[in-house]
């Protein structure tokens, strides 16, 4: 038997390295007899830079100091392998950087991910893979674009500081690209997410995301106010209209700064991953696929990890099981997109915080129950 275990981060507790050997170690002392594969995932969100590094022997991690989505200095990291740089913005611009007192999507900036950027630039990286999920941010890019030399001016002429957020975007009234790397126009900007609003509307970034980020009802209006002015003075002075493109509120519209600037172009994250791990190819003569998830809900189905991983699997007929810390959607649903079973991981009622902390036990003891389940025909 040779099972895949293309296991995803559980937030706040476990990466999908930890997950994946967590699972492993569950199925070996079951005795279960079988090949076990063991391919770390992410979709664009928390662990992607992992996922990218995990198996491969030719990546290296990078440390640079960048600011933090708040302008502090911070320990940002990005990897990469040849040509191909992965970066993961919220190691730089993210949510869990921040304390929930601080979330202030007025004022984070994209800043710190220019940062890792520029960086990678200079190493040599032709190819800029952008993982978009868990930003703290609705700047639209433009802390980002700041850092690789993008100057935005006020309506005296004057640029603005940099690490500009969401509620300063009123104030540009200029944008000056001339100091944008010419180097850029060769580098394949790729961006890693499965999200399809745009960037403005009843479905844009700020409407949407807004609030993730800590956004109160006014506040959102604000963002949105902003975020049209910005991207409105991008089309009418670089001639590139971003403001309806799908996929670009992603991050807060990040996405949609990259595509106008850099010309990125949106893949599936998880696609993206299952491709650099060669995850067809081990699909080959594999029996089964055990993937995981922190709390499965309605998001879940529409293109995160473990359906993407899913249904990579079915087209091959190759079932697969999921373990996970929450479910919160209709088990049928989730068959239908491709999952053959979601098994919960926790064994009685418990309170989250003990949960959180005793996540790598609770999977470990799943995958040993599951295990148990898989050796049913030899009793």
């Amino acid at each position: 038997m040779k099972v895949i275990i293309a296991a995803g981060a559980l937030k706040h507790s476990l990466s999908a390295t930890t997950t994946a050997d967590a699972i492993a170690r569950g199925l070996r002392r079951s005795g279960l007899a079988a090949e076990l594969v063991l391919l770390p995932i992410a979709d664009g969100g928390n662990g992607t830079l992992d996922a990218f590094l995990a198996g491969n022997s030719e990546g290296r991690r990078l440390a640079v100091l960048v600011a933090d989505p708040l302008g502090r200095l911070i320990e940002g990291t990005f990897g990469i392998a040849g040509e191909t740089a992965v970066i993961e913005m919220a190691l730089a611009s993210g949510l869990e950087l921040l304390r929930d007192d601080e979330l202030d999507p007025l004022r984070a900036s994209t800043y710190g991910t220019g940062q890792l950027m520029q960086v990678a630039l200079e190493a040599g990286a032709r190819r800029i893979i952008v993982g978009m999920g868990g930003s703290a941010t609705v700047d639209g890019g433009a802390g980002c674009l700041q850092a690789l030399g993008v100057r935005l001016l006020d309506a005296e002429g004057r640029e603005l500081p940099a690490g500009i957020g969401g509620g300063s975007l009123h104030l540009i009234e200029r944008i000056d690209a001339a100091g944008l790397n010419l180097r850029w126009r060769e580098v394949e900007v790729v961006i890693a997410s499965d999200v399809d609003n745009p960037a403005l509307g009843e479905e844009g970034a700020a409407a949407v995301f807004g609030p993730q980020k800590g956004a109160n009802a006014e506040q959102v209006k604000t963002l949105e106010v902003n975020l049209r002015h910005y991207f409105t003075l991008v089309d009418e002075q670089l001639g590139i209209d971003v403001r309806t493109t799908r996929g670009g509120g992603a991050a807060g519209a990040f996405s949609a700064g990259l595509m106008a600037f850099l010309g990125g172009r949106i893949e599936s994250g998880i696609d993206l991953i299952l491709d650099l791990r060669g995850f067809d190819q081990q699909l080959a003569n594999a029996d089964l696929v055990i993937t995981s998830e922190g709390r499965m809900d309605a998001q879940t189905v529409h293109g995160k990890g473990p359906i993407g991983v899913a249904q990579r699997a079915r087209q091959k007929e190759v079932p697969t099981v999921a373990l996970v810390g929450g479910l919160d959607v209709d088990e049928t649903l989730l068959h239908e997109a491709g999952l053959w079973a979601a098994l919960p991981i926790v064994n009685a009622p418990i309170p989250l915080e003990k949960a959180l902390a005793q996540a790598e036990v609770l999977v470990e003891a799943a995958a040993l129950r599951l295990g148990y389940l898989l050796q049913m025909d030899k009793k």
